[in-house]
Formats: structure tokens, sequence, C-alpha cells
């Protein structure tokens, strides 16, 4: 690929060709930062989506009630890595409001997740106060409940 770039010799215009895109590495000794990245993600395969799985947790799981949210657990052998689903009803509110509590719910999980002790599937569901609540009222009640479920590998 080539460009036009200005020649301040002269006057002219050159075509001189464009850098190329090279793939930078790391070291091997230093960590990446793509590694630091997917240790802080939330990806699919440690989220509850099926309905099958609300249910299982519902049904068989012990619940830690809150003011702000509602924390649903079960203890599901050989699970690998704790998985969290989360629930907001329609009777929150608006579209853009369920969707501020689901971001910042999936948040604190996101934030805690290496904290959880595996082999657990989590529920939170988001209750009609949680609407009007601040990310840290928020994220308090979710510590407050996390430690009363006994859920907590710290």
């Amino acid at each position: 690929m080539q460009s036009l770039l200005p020649n301040l010799f002269g006057g002219r215009l050159l075509l001189v060709p464009a850098k190329r895109a090279t793939a930078y590495r790391e070291p091997i000794d230093q960590p990446s930062i793509m590694s630091e990245a997917r240790m802080l993600s939330f990806p699919k395969s440690r989220r509850l989506t099926r309905t099958s799985e609300f249910e299982r947790v519902k049904q068989g799981g012990t619940t830690q009630r809150g003011k702000f949210i509602l924390l649903g657990v079960l203890a599901v052998q050989k699970s690998g890595a704790c998985r969290a689903g989360l629930v907001t009803s329609r009777r929150l509110g608006s579209a853009v409001l369920r969707n501020r509590i689901r971001r910042r719910l999936s948040e604190i999980v996101r934030t805690y997740q290496y904290n959880l002790r595996e082999d657990l599937w989590i529920v939170l569901v988001a209750r009609r106060d949680a609407a009007s609540a601040s990310y840290h009222a928020l994220e308090d009640e979710w510590l407050r409940l996390a430690k009363r479920a006994s859920i907590l590998a710290l």
C-alpha cells in the first residue's frame, strides 16, 4: 500500500510506501495485556443462560434476601468455575432502567468472580428498590449477602 506524502525538498509529491502494521509481541516473562483483559472479562461460560438452569437454582438452592437484590445459590458438583445469572423483571421499570441495573450487577459479579468458591451457580434477582440504588449500595449489599451465603472464598 502506498500513500502520497509531500516531499519538502522541491515541493513535489512522491509515492512513499506506507508503514505496515506489525504485531507486537511481549517477552514471555511479562504478562500480556490480553491475558489481563481475559482475567477481567465475564465470558458466557461463566454465566447462566438457560431457563432450566435458573429453575434448578430456584428449586434446589438457598435464597438470601436483601433490600435491593435476592441472591439464590446452588452447589453443583464438578461444574468448575462459579456461574452467575441475572434477573431484571419488567416490574423494575423501562428497558433503560433494567439494563442499567443489569450492567451494574454484572460488573459487581465480574469484579468478584475470582473470589467466589467453585462449583456454585448463583442467581441475582433485582428487586424494585434496586432501581433507585447506587452502584456502591448494590455492591455493599452483594458483599453482605455473599458473606451470609458463604460463597466467598476469602
